[in-house]
């Protein structure tokens, strides 16, 4: 687990995780529940970092069943899901504690909502500034730099750079290099 940046907290057999124990991967998503063979096997429990959780029955490692629950308590239903369908478009919070008055929209579903800086978006984690092209978290921490463009050469591949948009979307950046 050194290699993959994952810990394990719980009991062994024959040098794999057996029994009840808490794995955790290094997105910050940890698994508490039963293991089997070095696997998830049994009742447990995904917990995301964004505070939704999934309870599920797993079988060497496969989910069979569960349930996932949004962080604001939402419950997923695959039948009869009522909540944001072509009729309804309100916010989870706004069927909770009612609509705002006239004049007072709601953009997202936190109430009260994230304040975005001037000219920044949200991308998931944090904003994203196009003018400095840095994404930092929402107490205004550095994460990360967003791809740069860079001109070097005529011939065109196209690399990974996470380069964060305006709806939290994510896109592939030209990068020129030399013909060789």
């Amino acid at each position: 687990m050194e290699f993959t940046g994952s810990s394990y907290t719980g009991s062994f057999k024959n040098g794999r995780m057996e029994g009840e124990g808490e794995y955790k991967f290094p997105t910050e998503t940890r698994y508490v529940g039963d293991m089997k063979d070095g696997m998830f096997h049994g009742k447990g429990v995904l917990y995301f970092p964004n505070g939704s959780k999934y309870e599920g029955t797993w079988e060497k490692g496969i989910s069979k069943q569960g349930k996932y629950t949004f962080s604001d308590g939402l419950e997923y239903q695959e039948k009869d899901w009522e909540f944001c369908d072509g009729y309804d478009r309100q916010f989870y919070t706004e069927r909770c504690n009612g609509l705002k008055p006239a004049g007072e929209s709601q953009l997202t579903d936190l109430d009260p909502p994230r304040v975005i800086p001037d000219g920044c978006y949200d991308c998931g984690d944090g904003f994203y500034d196009p003018n400095t092209r840095v994404i930092t978290d929402y107490e205004h921490h550095f994460l990360r730099n967003a791809g740069r463009r860079r001109a070097e050469g005529p011939c065109t591949t196209w690399t990974w750079r996470g380069t964060a948009l305006p709806v939290g979307t994510m896109s592939f950046e030209e990068e020129r290099k030399e013909c060789s």
